[in-house]
């Protein structure tokens, strides 16, 4: 039997508004998060969209981890296109192996039953 583990998150961001400083320049939100500039680069790994009730709404993968969690609210064909008001904390896992990304994906989409993933799907 295999045993897997879900990683801790590395990175955890939530909604929230920029209280500025008067010499600190405005940080342009995207569906209400502000802190995209602490997701790596140039990482890879896994990203967790939730919910305010700490429900999960979908998981995802990437090569480069800021890119493709910011494509998620700017794009058209993202499957939670029509949810994004509802995404209230990303958490972010890097693991650089691809083939890492690959199962730890799909595991916690089944084990934790996120509500917006449509492949890879066990449960239903």
């Amino acid at each position: 039997m295999i045993k897997i583990e879900i990683p801790n998150p590395d990175i955890t961001i939530t909604e929230r508004q920029q209280h500025r400083k008067a010499d600190e320049p405005e940080i342009k939100s995207i569906y209400g998060f502000i802190d995209f500039h602490q997701i790596p680069r140039d990482k890879g790994g896994i990203f967790l969209f939730y919910n305010i009730n700490d429900e999960l709404l979908f998981v995802g993968k990437a090569r480069k981890l800021r890119q493709r969690v910011k494509k998620h609210f700017e794009d058209t064909v993202s499957p939670i296109k029509n949810h994004r008001d509802e995404v209230h904390k990303i958490e972010i896992c890097v693991v650089e192996d691809p083939t890492d990304r690959e199962i730890y994906e799909t595991y916690i989409i089944n084990k934790l039953k996120s509500k917006y993933n449509i492949d890879k799907v066990f449960f239903r």
